[in-house]
């Protein structure tokens, strides 16, 4: 039996984590959930899972999932404090850590502090703090298990590998989004709705976005690079339209492992959940005879630069990432509610960045002030690019 707490219940991750834990019966006992404010759908995990602790982000939300749970024996919290209180909770071994943006950053990092594995599904806290919370999980001696699928491909092809300088590349695969096929003038053009709209996996509205400007595979070399400590030199990404392959290791005498599955979610929660066993699967196999053809092609930087943008990040170092990934939420959100077009995107990550290396970027390693602080500066900024659009 493992203890589990979840951070971002009621989001995808969240959501289809619970599912896997439905499906596994008897493995896992849920100790804690976090959500943002989902009050109707925590209510219905909480009858289902019987958490001991429940937080939310606010308190107005916290107080109304108060009235309606009767359960005494359930705490309900809210704030950052609360938050922390689930990831912390003694009884937990492991914590899924699948809030959305650098808001998960402090309840993992504490989590790590408290002695707890994590099943990583949040890419903003290896993205901004990647130097600080691996040197702390070396210090703890916890597990960062992944729960990206790239990653959990990757972990696996490298499961057992003791020589890491047999490592001649990663090989990350993207499916190329909705937009792989179109030219910069269509990209001009599109909407929303087709932003929205991704041919191979289901997900929440800002990955989905992030998947079509391929600033999500950015955000996972970035992730890559402190995972599996190895330099970002060697790690490279291929569109592979069937996502079939989830990522591939290259050795140096030129042999290629890869991680091939159904397309979904669950697979890769579970193998983060279980590990290091190997648990019996309710999800359909993959019959690549049916599959018929697995294609691969090159990236066009020049139609995505939001890719180039995040290699040009992790190189320069030092806070660099952390205004990256702030400028992405900042701008993605503006998407969402039709404040700027598609290609803008990528256009108020360049101006954020640019602006920060001729002002105030320092290559050094950052504390969590400094990450806090750089994160703060990029939105702050980002929205003024996005102001002065519109007006």
């Amino acid at each position: 039996m493992k203890y589990i707490s979840i951070l971002g219940s009621t989001g995808s991750i969240g959501v289809q984590a619970l599912q896997v834990i439905d499906d596994l019966n008897s493995d896992f006992k849920v100790v804690g959930l976090s959500a943002k404010s989902n009050v109707d759908l925590i209510e219905k995990q909480i009858y289902q899972f019987k958490p001991e602790v429940v937080a939310l982000d606010d308190k107005y939300s916290a107080d109304v999932l108060k009235k309606k749970i009767k359960d005494a024996s359930v705490e309900i919290l809210s704030g950052k404090e609360g938050i922390i209180k689930v990831a912390t909770i003694p009884k937990a071994d492991i914590v899924l850590s699948a809030t959305v943006g650098i808001a998960g950053l402090a309840p993992t990092l504490e989590a790590i502090k408290a002695g707890k594995d994590i099943a990583l599904a949040n890419k903003e806290v290896l993205v901004t703090s990647g130097s600080l919370v691996m040197k702390t999980v070396k210090q703890k001696g916890v597990k960062i298990l992944p729960v990206d699928g790239e990653h959990c491909a990757i972990f696996q092809c490298l499961d057992g590998c003791k020589d890491r300088n047999s490592i001649h590349r990663l090989i990350l695969t993207a499916s190329g989004g909705p937009f792989r096929d179109k030219t910069i003038e269509e990209l001009s053009k599109v909407s929303l709705e087709n932003a929205l709209n991704h041919p191979t996996w289901k997900m929440g509205k800002k990955i989905t976005i992030d998947s079509a400007t391929l600033m999500n595979k950015g955000l996972e070399v970035i992730e890559a690079r402190w995972l599996f400590d190895i330099d970002v030199s060697k790690i490279d990404v291929i569109i592979h339209p069937q996502s079939i392959v989830h990522s591939l290791v290259e050795f140096t005498d030129g042999s290629i492992l890869a991680q091939l599955a159904v397309t979904d979610m669950r697979l890769p929660i579970q193998f983060a959940l279980t590990y290091p066993k190997r648990t019996q699967s309710m999800l359909p196999r993959l019959d690549l005879a049916k599959v018929g053809q697995l294609t691969f092609q090159e990236v066009d930087m020049d139609k995505f630069p939001c890719l180039k943008y995040a290699y040009e990040a992790i190189k320069l170092g030092g806070t660099m990432p952390t205004v990256l990934s702030g400028a992405d939420e900042v701008a993605v959100d503006a998407f969402l509610n039709g404040k700027i077009g598609f290609l803008d995107i990528s256009e108020i990550i360049k101006k954020t960045m640019n602006v920060y290396k001729d002002s105030n970027f320092s290559d050094s390693e950052p504390s969590l002030e400094d990450i806090i602080s750089a994160d703060r500066w990029a939105r702050d900024y980002a929205n003024k690019i996005i102001d002065e659009h519109n007006h």
